[in-house]
């Protein structure tokens, strides 16, 4: 019996080994770059990473991001707005943050490339940000924004507006002794990027899970209309309290996602918007990678003409 289990052991111990090392020589994995909280406690990338973001067990999709010396993936080393040309603040979640494809050829990077004027987009992307951790940026780099001439928000309503005031997310807190441990090995890496892992990594993540104040409720009992007045609501007491600047600020948004309420609010308000998702309905190429929700290359360049419509009418 010993001798049986010393044979399992070691047998498994090579099929590890080979399959680590077909990880490897393959680059399966995915080399995700460190979070952690800046002094201002604001959730970024720690500065001076250089990787690639790999989708999909069989290599989908390869992005090769650089993070700058402000924590944020872009072709820009530091963020240095110049009076001599029109600078343009970019800032959201996963899909401004780009890591679906080099860092060169970024959304911000597309919209540059048709501004008519000497400008420059610097990207404030980061994957889980919604409309509180992006309201809260701003607010605690307030000088750099101020240098800004435009800044771009972007915000989906159906995932965005679940609270009305910042907190730091529980997210920093899965970055264990553990979690560091397990990205040396690739061939974990890859089974929890194709969501062999994902029981595992569910029942942790609900344990560390804090509930913000005002949260969205997901209770089956309450109705449409509940949750769209709670988004609502939590947009107005996060604009005012952050004293949202409706003259520089600009929302960029998919209409199709929004209620009819949503809309007539920020009509009514006069919040500037740019809709982008009409674009993207007249497609007759798919505008979305096949994996995921995220734009590809087609979506995001559709997305940038519409930015640089709005950017060129407004000079």
């Amino acid at each position: 019996m010993a001798k049986f289990i010393a044979r399992c052991i070691f047998f498994g111990f090579v099929f590890f080994l080979c399959f680590e090392l077909l990880v490897r020589a393959f680059h399966l994995h995915n080399q995700r770059p460190i979070r952690y909280l800046d002094e201002q406690d604001v959730e970024k990338w720690v500065p001076h990473q250089e990787g690639y973001s790999v989708v999909g067990n069989r290599r989908q999709n390869v992005g090769h991001y650089r993070i700058n010396s402000f924590g944020f993936n872009s072709v820009y080393d530091s963020y240095r707005p110049k009076e001599s040309e029109k600078s343009v603040a970019l800032i959201g979640d996963s899909f401004i943050e780009g890591f679906h494809q080099d860092f060169d050829n970024s959304l911000g990077q597309k919209i540059e490339g048709k501004l008519k004027s000497n400008s420059k987009v610097f990207e404030f992307g980061y994957a889980g940000y919604d409309f509180a951790d992006q309201l809260h940026l701003i607010h605690s780099y307030s000088v750099l924004f101020d240098d800004m001439d435009q800044v771009l928000i972007y915000m989906r309503f159906i995932d965005d507006l679940e609270r009305s005031e910042y907190e730091v997310s529980s997210r920093l807190s899965l970055d264990t002794p553990i979690s560091r441990l397990a990205k040396h090995f690739k061939s974990i890496v890859y089974l929890k990027d194709i969501g062999l892992l994902d029981p595992v990594t569910h029942a942790i993540s609900k344990l560390g899970n804090l509930r913000a104040k005002n949260r969205v409720s997901d209770s089956t009992e309450e109705t449409e209309s509940d949750i769209t007045f709670a988004r609502i609501q939590n947009f107005k007491d996060l604009v005012d309290f952050y004293d949202y600047d409706k003259s520089k600020n600009v929302l960029l948004v998919d209409y199709r996602l929004c209620p009819s309420e949503f809309l007539d609010f920020l009509k009514e308000n006069e919040f500037k918007t740019i809709d982008f998702g009409e674009s993207l309905a007249r497609s007759k190429s798919p505008t979305d990678l096949i994996y995921d929700q995220h734009w590809n290359d087609h979506g995001r360049e559709l997305i940038a003409k519409e930015i640089a419509n709005y950017l060129n009418n407004f000079d």
